[in-house]
Formats: structure tokens, C-alpha cells, sequence
């Protein structure tokens, strides 16, 4: 089994953030009807994320569950 390299995790991680961010901007911009409710929406959206994804991984990381 292969494992990534950090350059592509983080690529990998980008990707999945900026297109979960467009997604939750293209679906709060069509129930708003609103452009900028839909930016402010993704944009708080995107910041709070990152946070609460690096402090998942942190919290996961000290559960020894399943690991090798």
C-alpha cells in the first residue's frame, strides 16, 4: 500500500475545500436569491472549516482506534 506525500494531501485538501466552499455559495446564493448572502455564507463558511477540520484531525489523531 502507498501513502501521498505532503504536496499532494495538501493539494488534495485544497481542492476538496474550495469546491465544498463553491458549492455551499452556489446553494445559499440560490436560496437567498441574494449574491453577496451567498459570498458572506461561503466565505464564513470556508474560515470556520478549516478550523474545525484541523481540530477533528487533532482530536482523531490521539485516538488510538484502528491504527497500525
Amino acid at each position: 500500500m502507498s501513502s501521498d506525500l505532503k504536496k499532494r494531501t495538501l493539494a488534495k485538501t485544497m481542492s476538496w475545500r474550495v469546491t465544498a466552499s463553491l458549492t455551499t455559495f452556489l446553494i445559499a446564493w440560490i436560496l437567498t436569491g441574494d449574491l453577496f448572502m451567498g459570498a458572506s455564507i461561503g466565505s464564513i463558511e470556508a474560515i470556520l472549516k478549516i478550523f474545525l477540520y484541523y481540530y477533528h484531525e487533532r482530536i482523531w489523531n490521539n485516538i488510538n482506534w484502528a491504527k497500525n
